[in-house]
C-alpha cells in the first residue's frame, strides 16, 4: 500500500513499540495518523515529539479496544490498522482474565471492526512467544508451536483469528513476531529484556548485575526503531498475508549484554552469579530466521546491538534529567 495520503490507525499507539511506529509513520506522506489508546499501559509523554506533527490525531477519550462500538467508529474512513494492543508475559500471568479480553477478545473486536468498516489492511503484533522452547535454531515461520505460557497461547489465538478474518473478508494482513525488542521508551516489567533494565538500575547504583545460571541464556535483540520501521514496510508491502519474523538472526548471550552495558557506561563491577530455578516454559536460547521478512517485506535491521545498547542508557539518563528538571 503506497501511504501517500492515507489516513492510518494505530491501536496501542501511545505505547513503547506504538509510538515508535507513530513516529516512523510521520516521515512518510500520510494524510493522518490516529492513535487508539487506553493509556493503562500507553503514556502520552512517548508522543511528545510527534504531537508536534498536525498530521496526528490522539483519541482524547481513551478508548478501549474491548468497546467494538468505540472500535467502529474510530475505523470510519481508515486505509491501514496497526494493532499493537496487548497485555504482556508478566500481567498475563497476573491478570489471565484481562490477558483473554484484552489479547484475545479486544484482538478479535479490531479485526473484525476494520473488516467491517473496509480497513484495506492490518499488521498485527505477535510475538515470538507463538515458539515456545526452540526445536530448531535459527527459529523460522515454519517452526511449530511449542508454546507453554498464557501469554504464547493468547498469541497464537490472535494469530488464527486474523487469519479467519482475512478468509471472511477481503482484508489484508501481516501479523510480525517479534523477538527481544529494547530500546528509548521500554517500560522495565518485561519478563525477558527487563534484564537490561535491571543490570542498568544495579550498575548506576554501585552493585554488581546478578546473573542467574551461568549467563549463557541467549536472546535475539532488536532495537525498538528497527521494529517500526518492519511495521511501515508491512504495510507497505504487496504481501496479502502472512506471518513474519522480526528478528536479527543474531543470539547474544546474558554474560555479552551485561560486558556490553558495563562497557557503555564506563562502570566496571564484576558481575553476581546466582543460581535460581528456571521454570520450564521460559526460552533461554530464541534466535529468529529474518530470511522470510528481507525477502517479502524487504526488511532487515539496521541497528547494532551495541549502537541500541547505548541509546537506551542515553535515553535513561535523559529521562532522569527531565525528571529532576520537573521537581
Amino acid at each position: 500500500m503506497d501511504l501517500t495520503g492515507k489516513r492510518i490507525l494505530v491501536v496501542g499507539g501511545a505505547g513503547f513499540i506504538g509510538s515508535h511506529v507513530v513516529d516512523r509513520l510521520l516521515k512518510t506522506q500520510v494524510a493522518e495518523v490516529v492513535v487508539y489508546d487506553s493509556l493503562v499501559r500507553g503514556s502520552l509523554r512517548n508522543l511528545a515529539e510527534a504531537s508536534a506533527d498536525p498530521r496526528l490525531t490522539v483519541l482524547d477519550d481513551h478508548p478501549d479496544i474491548r468497546d467494538f462500538d468505540r472500535l467502529s467508529a474510530a475505523m470510519t474512513g481508515v486505509d491501514g490498522v496497526f494493532n499493537l494492543a496487548a497485555i504482556g508475559i508478566v500481567a498475563s500471568n497476573e491478570s489471565p482474565e484481562d490477558a483473554f479480553t484484552i489479547n484475545v477478545t479486544g484482538n478479535w473486536n479490531v479485526f473484525r471492526a476494520a473488516a467491517r468498516a473496509g480497513v484495506r489492511k492490518i499488521v498485527h503484533s505477535s510475538s515470538a512467544s507463538v515458539y515456545g522452547q526452540p526445536q530448531i535454531v535459527p527459529m523460522t515461520e515454519e517452526h511449530p508451536y511449542h508454546n507453554r505460557t498464557l501469554y504464547g497461547a493468547n498469541k497464537i489465538a490472535a494469530e488464527h483469528l486474523l487469519l479467519a478474518c482475512g478468509e471472511l473478508d477481503p482484508l489484508e494482513w501481516a501479523a510480525l513476531r517479534y523477538f527481544n525488542v529494547y530500546g528509548p521508551r521500554q517500560d522495565s516489567k518485561g519478563a525477558y529484556t527487563s534484564v537490561l533494565h535491571k543490570v542498568l538500575d544495579r550498575l548506576e547504583a554501585g552493585e554488581p548485575p546478578v546473573i542467574f545460571g551461568d549467563g549463557s541464556q541467549m536472546m535475539d535483540f532488536v532495537h525498538v526503531t528497527d521494529v517500526a520501521k518492519a511495521n511501515v514496510r508491512a504495510m507497505e508491502s504487496d504481501v496479502a498475508s502472512g506471518f513474519f519474523n522480526v528478528c536479527s538472526g543474531v543470539g547474544t548471550t546474558i554474560r555479552e549484554v551485561v560486558a556490553m552495558l558495563s562497557r557503555l557506561t564506563g562502570i566496571h563491577i564484576e558481575p553476581e552469579y546466582r543460581e535460581a530455578a528456571i521454570p520450564a516454559n521460559l526460552v533461554t536460547k530464541r534466535i529468529g530466521g529474518p530470511d522470510k521478512s528481507a525477502d517479502l517485506l524487504s526488511f532487515s535491521t539496521g541497528v547494532s546491538l551495541e549502537d541500541g545498547l547505548r541509546s537506551l542508557v542515553e535515553w535513561r539518563e535523559r529521562s532522569r534529567a527531565t525528571a529532576s528538571a520537573g521537581r
